[in-house]
C-alpha cells in the first residue's frame, strides 16, 4: 500500500478526525462570538481569556487522569462515548446567556477532548502497523490540523452569512455526529487488558513516569517546547504585525496565515522522506532551527517586502511541520502497545503546558519591546532549547539494548521470551520503560 488512506479503518478514523477538527474549529469561533455577546465590547476579551484558560487547565491537568479512568474500557466505545459527550454539550452552548454557563460547558467539553485526542492518537499505530505508512498517516493528520486552523474561520464566515453566531454550535454538533458515525464504521483493534489492581494515582502517572525516564521522550518535549517559544509569536502577533507594519490586519493577516498553512502542508508531506533519511531526532531539530532562522531573518530584515514576508511565513509553516509531525512515531517507538495511550496522554499534557507558557510570553514580549525584537529573542530561545534537547536525546539511540535482570528467577516468564547468555542471563530486546525495566539502560 502506497498510502495509509488505502487502509479502510484508517480512512474512517481519519474522516472522524477531520469532522472532529471542523467541530472544534467552529466551536472556537462560536466561543469568540459568545464572549462578545455575553461580555460586550468591554469584557469580551476577559470572557474569552477565561474560556481559553479553562481549555489549557483541562488539557494540561486532566489528560493523564482521563487516560487512567478509561483503562479497561474498549477503545472504540470510549472514543464514541467521548464524541457523543462533546456533541451533546454543544447543543446547550447555543442557548447560554451567562458567563458561568458557557464556562462550565466549555470546561466539560475540553475535558472530554483531553481524553479523546490522546486515545485517538494511540489507536492509529495499531490500525496502521507498517512504520512507513504510519509516518505518512502522521503527515495526513498534521495536514488536517493545519487546514482546520486555516479553513475553520473561512467556513464559519460563510455560515455566518446565513446563520447567527449561536447556530455555529449546532453546526459543530452536526460535525461531531458524522465523526461518531465514522468511528462506528471503523474496526479498532483491542489492547491488552490494563492492570487495574494498582492504585489510581500510580496508573494515572504511568505515562508521565515513562515519559520522564526515556531520554528520547524528554528530547521530544524539549523540541516541541523550543518550537512553541517562537511559533507562539506567529500565532499571537501576526495579526498585530499585519496591522502595525502592513497597515491592514483584515487583509494581510489571513493572507500570511494562509501561506503559513501552505508551508505547513508541504512540510508535513515531506516528513516521511526526511525521517527515512535523517531519523526523527535530526528531522525535528532541523525544523526547530529552521523556524528560529526564519524568525531571525524576519527580525533583522528592515522593512521587508511583501514577497519576503510570504517566503518567511511559508518557511514558518514548513519548519513547524518538521517538528510536530514525527512526534507520534517517537512515542510509538518508546512505549509498549498497552502503554501508548498513557504516554500519548502525557505528551498531550506536557506539550500544552509548554504552549501555556509560550503564548503569554510572546504577547508580553511584544508589548515590552518591538515586534521584531520580540521575535529575535524568542528565536534565540528556540535555538538554545533545541541545543539542550540534542544533548538530552542521544545521537546514538538504538531501540534494542542489552541488559540483565539478576533479581529475576531463571523461570520468570520474561526470560523465557528472550535468548539469554552468561551467569546474569543477559539478553537484548527493544527496550521500553515498564515495571520490569523501571530505569533507562544506557
Amino acid at each position: 500500500m502506497a498510502s495509509p488512506l488505502t487502509n479502510p479503518n484508517f480512512r474512517w478514523l481519519f474522516s472522524a478526525q477531520i469532522c472532529s477538527l471542523v467541530g472544534v474549529g467552529l466551536l472556537t469561533v462560536g466561543l469568540s462570538l459568545a464572549a462578545y455577546r455575553i461580555g460586550g465590547a468591554e469584557a469580551a476579551g476577559q470572557v474569552l481569556g477565561l474560556l481559553l484558560a479553562l481549555k489549557m487547565v483541562a488539557y494540561v491537568g486532566l489528560a493523564p487522569l482521563a487516560e487512567s479512568l478509561l483503562q479497561g474500557v474498549p477503545r472504540k466505545a470510549a472514543l464514541v462515548t467521548l464524541d457523543v459527550g462533546r456533541m451533546v454539550l454543544l447543543i446547550p452552548m447555543a442557548f447560554t446567556t451567562d458567563i458561568w454557563q458557557i464556562a462550565a460547558l466549555s470546561f466539560l467539553f475540553f475535558s472530554m477532548s483531553a481524553g479523546f485526542t490522546p486515545l485517538y492518537q494511540s489507536v492509529i499505530p495499531d490500525v496502521v502497523q507498517d512504520e512507513d505508512l504510519y509516518t505518512k498517516a502522521l503527515s495526513w493528520s498534521r495536514v488536517a490540523y493545519t487546514l482546520e486552523a486555516v479553513l475553520s474561520p473561512v467556513i464559519a464566515g460563510g455560515l455566518l452569512t446565513i446563520l447567527d453566531g449561536s447556530s455555529l454550535f449546532l453546526v459543530a454538533a452536526l460535525a461531531f455526529s458524522v465523526s461518531i458515525a465514522s468511528i462506528l464504521l471503523a474496526q479498532v483493534p483491542k489492547t491488552t487488558a490494563a492492570d487495574r489492581k494498582k492504585p489510581f494515582w500510580q496508573r494515572a502517572s504511568k505515562g508521565l513516569r515513562i515519559y520522564v525516564r526515556t531520554p528520547r521522550l524528554r528530547g521530544l518535549f524539549l523540541l516541541n517546547f523550543a518550537l512553541s517559544l517562537s511559533m507562539a509569536w506567529v500565532l499571537v502577533n501576526t495579526v498585530a504585525y499585519a496591522g502595525a507594519r502592513l497597515g491592514d490586519s483584515e487583509r494581510y493577516f489571513p493572507m500570511l496565515m494562509a501561506f503559513y498553512g501552505l508551508g505547513a502542508g508541504f512540510g508535513a508531506f515531506s516528513v516521511p522522506r526526511l525521517v527515512k533519511r535523517l531519523g526523527e531526532r535530526r528531522t525535528m531539530a532541523l525544523g526547530a532551527i529552521a523556524f528560529a532562522a526564519c524568525g531571525a531573518v524576519f527580525a533583522v530584515w528592515l522593512s521587508p517586502a511583501l514577497a519576503v514576508l510570504v517566503i518567511v511565513w511559508i518557511g514558518f509553516g514548513l519548519s513547524s511541520s518538521l517538528v510536530l509531525t514525527p512526534g507520534g512515531l517517537v512515542i510509538t517507538r518508546s512505549a509498549k502497545a498497552e502503554d501508548r495511550a498513557a504516554v500519548f496522554a502525557a505528551q498531550f499534557s506536557l506539550s500544552h503546558a509548554g504552549w501555556l507558557f509560550a503564548y503569554p510570553l510572546a504577547g508580553w514580549l511584544a508589548t515590552k519591546v518591538s515586534l521584531e525584537l520580540a521575535m529575535l529573542i524568542l528565536s534565540g530561545l528556540t535555538t538554545w532549547v533545541t541545543l539542550i534537547a540534542l544533548r538530552v536525546w542521544p545521537a546514538q539511540d538504538p531501540m534494542a539494548r542489552t541488559h540483565a535482570h539478576p533479581d529475576l528467577p531463571a523461570d520468570h516468564p520474561h526470560l523465557k521470551t528472550v535468548i539469554t547468555t552468561g551467569p546474569n542471563q543477559e539478553h537484548t530486546h527493544t527496550y521500553h520503560i515498564d515495571d520490569l525495566h523501571p530505569r533507562w539502560r544506557r
